[in-house]
């Protein structure tokens, strides 16, 4: 298919959907098996994207946007609305326009644009339109031995000095209490101090810091308040521009001290990690409505104490295991969840984002806060150290500007305008439902549902979503407008940019809908199994998680085999007669891998491990979710140029050098020969030129990788035979293994698993597909 030739298959849209032709009915559509859906990455940047300095023309009826779908009447300067048929008055300004004098929005090439919206400004001075500034609390755990603290203290420092210079800082700590620091107050160190132990609601924190919540005042127009970006001048106490208090912060940095409260022999720290949080979001609380603002959380063990513990002090009791939360055994999780998912609404109503960078050999809670941080579009890293580069590099990519800036943006709003029959069941990523009702809201719920419109309080670049459509199940509606061959579909998205203007980016795209009884080629021929295979993940994930008792695998393998045997081309009962169409036939494939990856077999991974794969899987583009199941493996040799391998161990080969890019893990994996030569020292000497360059091209293009990602993968290097390299054989198709080691070439390699293989997998899904 010419798509998954070009090199960017989401294009100026940054859309792409599992079908990209539509079946007319409910029941044709079921009969699909793969959900009709569609992944945006609402604010990727793309240089065709044009910026347009005044608001959207919309429609009286259903309030879209003007866009290039819209049909337009010149002499009568009237255009109708794609979605509602509705016949809108062009307003006077738009008096000019003629077939040659198009207003930019109406230019075909034109189907994503972005508006600069103004905010009200002050009444009595024009000129002035209130910029908020950004705000960031850290919230930095101080149970952890001297050296983890060193670490997260250097990075701490060198992050407030890349914060822009008007951005606001915050400052909380905490072990068995947590502590807010009063930054405005730099005679001496001076800090509140909360009971570690008890729930306390924003009203309290707010009371005991001497604050008022914002909101509270009746204010008319411009707050009259406003001072900096509060409502109430005291916040400027505790929450200070970057530039007047990283003297402050960073002796105050120097001064802190691991968590002096004494720990007994047997016992874990006591550590409150919720009511930490708690107090953070009710500081923020206290900020000005529509303030962009973040909680960044360095969290380094498990939560002990107060709301949001997740094990006891005791030692001898583990924290909870996928076993655990299967049997119901975890006796503090699900009050941990339901505190996490108070806090959620609790930030979101506010508008902030919580970020996680958890850094522990232990879990420490990941799965429990996952609501909240998912919820509110925050980051996640997940370490074993802070003095782990997956941590430190992570955490410095935050703050930088320029090329590697991740352009992190606040108070994002998403809002889907359909066409009549579409009606859309909900959305998976990070976002959270506003529960806005209408005509195109569908019976069933998948994720956020109930609603057509979203919140967003924190995205980036990269952040995606995917949004599950359901047809009405009316047969052939027959209304004028039934007869159009075209659907369309519109995507608005409101944001703060980094620089704190308003931006709105509109997104309208057509698919067609085709009579998939009478032409099932045309639909065929639209299918994108890429982003198939990673909608089928992120469903079933989010199935693990919220249905009892759910098997993925017997799931993703009943789908496959009903997929197979709609568009196969077989004779019944003929396993050998079966063929799929080139279109389909990676789709077996990415299942194969999606079953045996740590979306689905959680066996060897914490809850916590699984909760930070889920979150990433769920919030990235269709590209790099689709190398998370199906990781990419280069092969450099001397006779060859690098080039793409099987991912099999097959391809182990004793002088050859594999790079494999699992998204977590990059894996540099040496063959036996190329690293007996390497440790003989062989790429120092001048006659051996092409094996210095055979062994630094694929750190290059590691280093490669590692630069464009976040979070920053863990990056292994390693021999075969090595004990490092399982992390390359535990991600490879096992051809060979002990049972027919006899048949294999020499110098490759087999692996000691009773898995089934691709091709005996093969071998039953082409049975089962064709059995009448």
């Amino acid at each position: 298919m010419s798509e998954m030739a070009n090199t960017d298959p989401e294009g100026v849209d940054a859309v792409r959907m599992t079908w990209n032709v539509w079946p007319r009915t409910k029941v044709e559509a079921s009969k699909c098996v793969i959900p009709l859906a569609a992944c945006i990455a609402p604010i990727r940047s793309h240089p065709d994207i044009p910026t347009l300095p005044y608001a959207p023309l919309r429609c009286k009826t259903c309030t879209a946007p003007l866009n290039a779908f819209a049909r337009v009447d010149f002499t009568a300067k009237i255009w109708i609305c794609p979605f509602c048929y509705q016949r809108n008055h062009f307003p006077p300004h738009y008096a000019m326009i003629s077939e040659t004098n198009l207003p930019c929005e109406l230019y075909p090439q034109y189907t994503t644009v972005q508006y600069v919206l103004h905010p009200n400004p002050d009444p009595n001075n024009a000129s002035v339109a209130p910029q908020l500034p950004p705000v960031f609390v850290f919230v930095l755990d101080t149970c952890m031995i001297e050296e983890e603290l060193g670490f997260v203290k250097s990075a701490l420092k060198q992050a407030i000095g890349l914060l822009p210079e008007h951005a606001l800082v915050g400052f909380v700590s905490f072990g068995t209490q947590a502590q807010v620091h009063e930054l405005g107050f730099s005679d001496m160190s001076k800090v509140y101090v909360f009971r570690g132990n008890k729930e306390i609601s924003k009203e309290q924190v707010l009371e005991q810091l001497g604050l008022r919540a914002a909101g509270r005042r009746p204010t008319a127009g411009y707050p009259k308040g406003l001072q900096n970006g509060y409502i109430d001048p005291g916040v400027n106490r505790f929450l200070l521009p970057a530039s007047d208090c990283e003297y402050t912060l960073n002796s105050l940095l120097d001064e802190l001290q691991t968590d002096q409260w004494p720990v007994q022999v047997g016992q874990r720290a006591s550590r409150c990690t919720g009511v930490a949080l708690s107090v953070a979001s009710g500081l923020l609380g206290a900020c000005l409505p529509g303030t962009g603002a973040r909680i960044i959380a360095l969290v380094g063990g498990p939560c002990t104490e107060g709301p949001g513990t997740i094990v006891s002090k005791d030692l001898s009791e583990p924290v909870r295991s996928h076993k655990d939360l299967d049997k119901d055994a975890a006796s503090y999780f699900k009050k941990a969840v339901k505190f996490y998912d108070t806090l959620a609404k609790q930030l979101v109503s506010q508008g902030h984002v919580l970020d996680l960078f958890a850094s522990a050999l232990d879990q420490v809670g990941v799965a429990e806060m996952k609501v909240a941080v998912e919820r509110t579009g925050g980051l996640v890293v997940l370490a074993e150290s802070f003095g782990h580069s997956v941590f430190k590099d992570s955490f410095k990519r935050v703050f930088e500007e320029g090329e590697q800036s991740l352009d992190l943006c606040f108070n994002g709003m998403l809002e889907i305008n359909c066409s009549k029959d579409i009606k859309i069941q909900g959305v998976i990523g990070p976002c959270t439902s506003l529960e806005k009702k209408g005509p195109n809201v569908a019976d069933t719920v998948i994720g956020e549902g109930n609603t057509t419109a979203w919140k967003m309080c924190g995205l980036d670049k990269s952040t995606c979503l995917t949004v599950l459509f359901d047809l009405s199940s009316t047969e052939r509606s027959n209304v004028p407008g039934a007869a159009n061959p075209q659907l369309y579909l519109q995507f608005l998205t409101s944001y703060q940019d980094p620089e704190g203007k308003t931006m709105l980016r509109v997104t309208t795209v057509t698919r067609r809908w085709v009579d998939s009884a009478v032409s099932a080629e045309e639909l065929v021929q639209g299918f994108d199994q890429e982003t198939a295979a990673v909608v089928m993940a992120r469903i079933a994930s989010l199935k693990m998680e919220t249905e009892e008792g759910f098997d993925a695998t017997r799931w993703l393998d009943r789908n496959l085999i009903r997929l197979c045997s709609k568009f196969g081309d077989y004779r019944k009962d003929d396993p050998s007669s079966f063929t799929l169409n080139p279109c389909f036939s990676l789709f077996p494939q990415f299942m194969f891998n999606l079953r045996r990856s740590q979306f689905v077999q959680v066996f060897n991974n914490s809850p916590d491990e699984t909760a930070y794969f889920r979150m990433l899987l769920n919030k990235e583009n269709i590209t790099n979710a689709a190398v998370m199941i199906q990781p990419s493996l280069i092969s450099y040799s001397f006779n060859s140029l690098p080039q793409p391998a099987l991912l099999d161990v097959a391809s182990i080969s004793a002088d050859r050098i594999l790079l494999l890019d699992s998204y977590f893990s990059i894996v540099i994996f040496h063959g036996m020969t190329i690293a007996q030569w390497r440790n003989m020292g062989y790429q120092n000497q001048p006659e051996h030129q092409a094996f210095a360059q055979l062994l630094q091209a694929p750190q290059v293009d590691a280093q490669m990788i590692i630069r464009e990602r976040f979070p920053v993968p863990r990056l292994v290097v390693c021999d075969q035979h090595g004990s490092q390299a399982r992390f390359l054989l535990a991600k490879l198709n096992p051809s060979a293994t002990y049972n027919n080691a006899s048949d294999i070439a020499a110098g490759s390699d087999v692996i000691f698993t009773d898995d089934v293989n691709l091709q005996v997998f093969f071998e039953h899904l082409q049975r089962l597909a064709v059995q009448s």
